[in-house]
């Protein structure tokens, strides 16, 4: 029986090899520059994580939504009360991280449920309220009962361990002395390729061609016979889950949680890194949240030494000189690459018709 692995080329094995040795060699590279280095590989794995769940919900579905934030801060909430001292309890990672997902998923459909006759910017407003509904109620659940601690935020998380063996603390493995960021970045590249994988199978099956169709024209995907109510409802349900599981990770790896780190400022940042790689396709998605991870946090560590370079003192503020240049890198791709840096065929196929 032929396999896809029979498919492949001689020259596509050699990429993925190369792939693969790079990859697997990235932790050591960044650890050239510092575990700091490391930790922005992570969060930039993580924000990939992020991105690919929202680009289900406006990428695959183009249902525009700005709370998505609000389950990476359930999943994150989820495991800082079941795996801290905050409530006595210390469950194992391979419990909470589908509990997160199914309550995530569960809230997913919350948000869907009433907005289902909403489109545009409509929709927008209800899932910006949404997002910020939940940050104000994590941010105020200190009293009369004490559940998530206000804005003093949660502390004292445990990290992902299997048995003894723990992913915050540094290690030796087959000789091998590999730091705790460097053990999460594995632990992440293993869930974000098993995400890309689910997230290329539901593109390619009927569930994702139904999100195509409601995309392009939701009337005539009813027409057709297909249920936009049940799909729409699965596009947030499904979008949302992921959200859940990488709040959860990023719980345990900063080990605190509070509600400053689920503000709507995040929720915008994970919506730019879709449109700003490609609308649905998942490879541009990608990249537009790799660069928008690393390249603002270079930009930090270059502002200081540039403006010294050419002016012999700091003479802006080197956060607000990382934003303006950012910003306007934005501005200036969404200028001349409307469709994202990398657009899926199709997508710059709609432009180009409409441009005519």
């Amino acid at each position: 029986m032929r396999t896809w692995f029979n498919t492949l080329t001689p020259r596509t094995i050699f990429g993925l090899t190369l792939i693969t040795v790079a990859l697997l060699a990235l932790p050591f590279v960044a650890a050239l520059g510092g575990q700091a280095w490391v930790r922005i590989v992570n969060f930039a794995i993580l924000y990939v994580f992020l991105a690919l769940g929202l680009n289900i919900v406006v990428g695959f579905a183009g249902l525009l939504d700005l709370g998505y934030i609000a389950f990476y801060a359930v999943g994150a909430y989820l495991w800082a009360l079941l795996a801290s001292p905050h409530f006595g309890l210390h469950l194992p990672f391979w419990v909470i991280l589908p509990l997160g997902a199914i309550v995530a998923c569960f809230f997913g459909i919350l948000l869907g449920a009433p907005t289902l006759k909403l489109r545009g910017d409509y929709l927008a407003i209800v899932t910006l309220g949404f997002g910020e509904i939940v940050r104000i109620f994590m941010n105020n659940l200190n009293a009369p009962i004490n559940i998530t601690n206000g804005p003093q935020g949660i502390t004292l998380i445990d990290p992902v361990a299997i048995g003894n063996f723990k992913f915050s603390t540094g290690s030796t493995v087959f000789g091998i002395d590999i730091s705790g960021p460097q053990k999460y970045y594995y632990l992440l590249l293993v869930l974000v390729l098993a995400v890309i994988a689910i997230n290329v199978r539901l593109q390619h099956s009927r569930i994702g061609r139904a999100w195509q169709a409601i995309r392009e024209d939701e009337i005539a995907a009813k027409a057709i016979g297909i249920n936009t109510r049940n799909m729409k409802l699965l596009a947030f349900a499904m979008g949302a889950s992921f959200g859940g599981v990488a709040g959860g990770i990023f719980a345990a790896m900063q080990g605190f949680v509070s509600p400053e780190s689920f503000s709507l400022i995040e929720s915008v940042m994970i919506l730019a890194m879709v449109v700003l790689g490609g609308m649905g396709h998942i490879p541009g998605v990608i990249l537009g949240a790799i660069l928008l991870t690393v390249l603002p946090e270079a930009l930090r560590y270059a502002v200081v030494p540039v403006q010294k370079a050419l002016f012999g003192a700091v003479l802006a503020d080197p956060e607000s000189l990382r934003m303006l240049i950012f910003g306007l890198a934005l501005v200036l791709v969404m200028r001349f690459k409307p469709a994202g840096l990398w657009p899926s065929p199709d997508r710059r196929r709609e432009l180009a018709e409409k441009a005519r």
